[in-house]
């Protein structure tokens, strides 16, 4: 099952836009068949590939986002988050919370949703 179909079955847009905002909802540390993806640095950066596909959907791209908000069910993975943020980011970068929770859906380490701001709407 492709993550296009695993995401079409949830009763949630992907993004949506408000008041020149893209709000984008949570998305998994999962490959583009919806399989969790293993590694800790890979899990992240599958976590934010995944955001940017969502915030495509309505015209973002990732040097719009200005708030992210990293769920994670390993606290210690903070420190490869830092570093993915530095990677990713230009200064000044977006502004992040970062928390653990106990699990998260298809086995998935990290969720990651996203506020954007985006020009034209």
């Amino acid at each position: 099952m492709s993550l296009t179909e695993v995401t079409a079955h949830h009763p949630y847009s992907p993004a949506v836009v408000a008041g020149g905002l893209a709000f984008v909802s949570g998305a998994l540390s999962v490959d583009a068949e919806g399989t969790a993806v293993s590694g800790r640095t890979e899990a992240l950066d599958a976590a934010v590939d995944r955001m940017v596909d969502r915030l495509a959907t309505v015209g973002g791209q990732l040097q719009d986002v200005v708030k992210l908000t990293y769920y994670v069910t390993d606290l210690s993975l903070r420190e490869e988050a830092n570093r993915q943020f530095e990677r990713i980011f230009d200064e000044p970068r977006p502004a992040r919370t970062f928390l653990e929770v106990s699990s998260l859906p298809y086995g998935a380490i990290a969720e990651i949703d996203a506020v954007a701001a985006v020009a034209g709407h």
